[in-house]
């Protein structure tokens, strides 16, 4: 009796995450793996340092509802956004997809924010 291979519906990669990658015929390896790793943000050891420097806390669902409208901003063509969020303002790079600073809001509101093309205003 022959062994047979049953052919799985899904793609292998998709078994490996919570996200599922748009998947076509055409679809290259490296197009999937880039869709997989820019799915978190990174946080810019700058970043990092004024996160802890000025005490702000970001809880996890924060984060979640920061990286999922970070991603909706990029695919709408926004590279750089200042992202507002109850007390603090953090300066992400969609592009990246990576922090690279962060204040409280009393700082934000002294400040002039250049090269950015987005703000996304969190609840």
């Amino acid at each position: 009796m022959p062994y047979r291979i049953t052919p799985i519906n899904h793609h292998p990669i998709e078994l490996l995450t919570n996200s599922k990658p748009k998947v076509t015929e055409k679809t290259s390896f490296k197009q999937i793996f880039q869709e997989i790793k820019n799915e978190h943000l990174k946080i810019s050891k700058h970043a990092q340092e004024r996160l802890s420097e000025r005490k702000i806390d970001i809880s996890t669902e924060q984060w979640n509802s920061i990286e999922e409208k970070v991603q909706e901003a990029h695919k709408k063509g926004v590279n750089d956004s200042l992202v507002l969020i109850n007390d603090a303002a953090l300066i992400i790079s969609a592009k990246n997809n990576t922090v690279i600073t962060a204040m409280n809001l009393d700082e934000a509101k002294s400040q002039i924010f250049t090269n950015i093309n987005g703000t996304i205003i969190m609840d």
